[in-house]
C-alpha cells in the first residue's frame, strides 16, 4: 500500500492476528487508554473489521510492517469517522494508530502517521483529518500535535464506559491547507 524509509503499510493477513495479540492487544501498557486488553477473538474481529473497511473504502488503518525485519509493530491508517451519536463529523476522515511497546520512542509512528495524512490529503482529497485520544493520553495527543494537528476542545465527548479514569475524549484536527505546510518536515 505504501512505504515510508523504514515501514511498510499494507493490508491485513490472517498471519497477522497473532502477532497483533502476542505483542499489543494483550499488553495493558498497550491497552491502557483503549479499554483494557483483549482476547484473541476481538483481535480477529478487528483485523477482520480493518479488511472490510479496505475492502468498502478503500482505506483502512493498516498493518504496519518494519522493512528491516518485516515485525509487525501495529497498525497506522484511516478509516470513516462512524455515526455513533457521540463522534463529531460522521463519515469524515480519521486518522489513528496503535504500536507495540518495543516500538515506542523512535519515530515510527510519526512516520507512519504522516504517510497516512499526505494519503488522505493527495490521494483521497481530505478537507480535514481528525483524530481521537483521551485526557490521559498525552502520548497520542502528542504526537497529533507533532503531525501539525490542533487541538478543537468544541468537539470533546464523553462516553459512560470510558468512565472517570480515560476521562473525556478529546479531538485534533488537521486541514489540507495546514497539512500542505507541515509536511515539509517530513522525508515523504
Amino acid at each position: 500500500m505504501m512505504e515510508t524509509p523504514r515501514l511498510i503499510l499494507r493490508d491485513w493477513s490472517d498471519a497477522d492476528r497473532e502477532p497483533m495479540f502476542a505483542h499489543l492487544n494483550s499488553q495493558p501498557n498497550v491497552m491502557r487508554y483503549l479499554l483494557g486488553v483483549q482476547t484473541r477473538e476481538k483481535t480477529g474481529e478487528m483485523v477482520d473489521k480493518f479488511r472490510g473497511w479496505q475492502r468498502d473504502h478503500g482505506h483502512t488503518f493498516w498493518a504496519v510492517e518494519r522493512k528491516g525485519d518485516g515485525a509487525l509493530l501495529g497498525f497506522c491508517g484511516l478509516k470513516r469517522v462512524e455515526d455513533d451519536g457521540v463522534l463529531p463529523d460522521p463519515g469524515t476522515l480519521e486518522i489513528g494508530w496503535r504500536l507495540r511497546e518495543d516500538a515506542w520512542g523512535q519515530g515510527y509512528a510519526r512516520e507512519a502517521a504522516a504517510a497516512c495524512l499526505s494519503h488522505a490529503f493527495d490521494a483521497l482529497d481530505a478537507e480535514f483529518v481528525t483524530a481521537f485520544t483521551v485526557e490521559g493520553n498525552a502520548a497520542s495527543w502528542g504526537l497529533m500535535e507533532r503531525l501539525g494537528m490542533s487541538r478543537r476542545k468544541d468537539l470533546d465527548h464523553w462516553y459512560d464506559e470510558w468512565g472517570p479514569q480515560l476521562g473525556h475524549g478529546i479531538v485534533y484536527r488537521i486541514t489540507a491547507a495546514e497539512w500542505t505546510q507541515k509536511r515539509k518536515e517530513f522525508e515523504l
